[in-house]
């Protein structure tokens, strides 16, 4: 069987495995977002959005702090069953939601979820890189990215499921999926490393050193953090997260409350708009940078740009916007921006740092985004109780244009 992975197409056969991953990882973190309405008249503390806010809060908190953990991790182990291992968990973790009674039990799940959906990211999108290099690379991790737009969509019918049946059955229902995928990736994904050092003498095959293993993770955050081209980088990726996580959690409300519409339309809607724009800002923004590169190297850099610029306008739209053309409108120009950003992140934070410290990078990349996020997130559940979320929704477009 492991033959397979010796073939010409299976470096593109492991982005279509990691593509469902990244699908569930989104969907089984998105549905919460969705399932509000439904979920308070059980567990009572959620009838106010500044708990509601600390709920989706906390799961980002935890997976800024894992972030970076879990990069160092990634570049020192087999990275194909710390896949599965986050799936696993963060599926079981899904599936056990589904039998909480209080908002203290959703607030630990919340958080352990936080744990083990961090282990992926940083794995999953060091693993692709190995398997791609040169001018296929934007394009393959903009395909994988693709996974967590779709998913975001699929996570809106959160709502619809718990509208239909319960909110339990949402939580059970996606639960299993996830915990069954796990097996099929124990089957068909493969190691790979670039890098035949790492490759023949991972920390984790060897006997354990605890000093050497210290030395190791001190030797690579050095590496990291004497580069001046990484501090713009983390700049660079944490200015966008504020809205790009702003929509992610906060998106269903602001189209229910703009729009004039039940969440159980608004919740599908939303993130079905945001979804495909995203796919489509994606595979362009992966495809523009795969050629500029050829002919500039700074070529991947400006089609992020390209994509922060369209944000701006698209946030103001978002923010002010009243009508159905101009809201959704603004929700589609977000998405298609979001996508040609999304798509170039792990391909220019390779041309600065070599093999053996790109997950550890895009962990702490992943670190201040989340971070970023985990404070908006708390921050939008209080404007939307003051009846400001719109508002300070447009504000977001201020970091954007600094990083542009």
């Amino acid at each position: 069987m492991k033959q397979i992975s010796q073939k010409k197409w299976y470096p593109w056969f492991v982005v279509g495995l990691l593509w469902v991953v990244a699908l569930l990882n989104y969907m089984d973190r998105q549905m919460l977002s969705t399932m509000k309405v439904a979920m308070e008249g059980d567990i009572q503390e959620l009838q106010t959005a500044e708990n509601f806010g600390y709920l989706m809060a906390v799961f980002l908190w935890i997976y800024g702090l894992m972030s970076p953990m879990a990069g160092l991790i990634a570049d020192r182990i087999n990275r194909k069953w710390l896949i599965v291992g986050s799936l696993g968990v963060w599926s079981g973790v899904t599936l056990t939601m589904g039998y909480a009674t209080t908002f203290d039990q959703l607030y630990v799940l919340r958080a352990v979820m936080g744990v083990s959906e961090a282990l992926y990211i940083p794995a999953g999108l060091a693993l692709i890189a190995d398997y791609h290099r040169g001018n296929t690379r934007s394009l393959a991790v903009g395909i994988h990215m693709t996974g967590l737009y779709i998913g975001q969509a699929l996570g809106g019918f959160g709502a619809t499921v718990a509208h239909t049946w319960s909110w339990q059955t949402a939580f059970h229902s996606f639960g299993l999926v996830g915990v069954a995928y796990s097996v099929v990736l124990m089957v068909f994904l493969y190691e790979k490393r670039s890098d035949e050092k790492t490759e023949k003498a991972p920390a984790a095959e060897k006997s354990f050193d605890l000093f050497s293993g210290l030395k190791s993770v001190r030797h690579s955050l050095g590496m990291l953090f004497g580069t001046l081209s990484f501090w713009v980088i983390l700049f660079y990726f944490a200015a966008p997260s504020f809205p790009g996580w702003a929509t992610k959690n906060w998106l269903p409300t602001l189209f229910s409350d703009s729009l004039n519409i039940d969440m159980s339309m608004a919740g599908p809607l939303s993130t079905f708009t945001i979804a495909l724009s995203s796919f489509i800002g994606v595979i362009g923004g992966g495809l523009l940078a795969d050629r500029w590169i050829n002919t500039n190297v700074r070529g991947r850099i400006y089609t992020g740009a390209i994509g922060l610029s369209l944000m701006i306008p698209a946030l103001l739209l978002l923010g002010f916007g009243t009508s159905f053309v101009n809201v959704v409108g603004g929700g589609v120009l977000f998405g298609v921006g979001y996508g040609m950003f999304d798509a170039n992140n792990m391909p220019i934070l390779c041309q600065f740092v070599s093999p053996r410290h790109r997950a550890a990078g895009y962990g702490l990349m992943n670190m201040t985004g989340v971070f970023a996020g985990a404070f908006i997130t708390s921050w939008l559940g209080k404007s939307t109780d003051d009846g400001n979320l719109g508002h300070d929704m447009a504000f977001l477009a201020i970091p954007v244009a600094l990083a542009v």
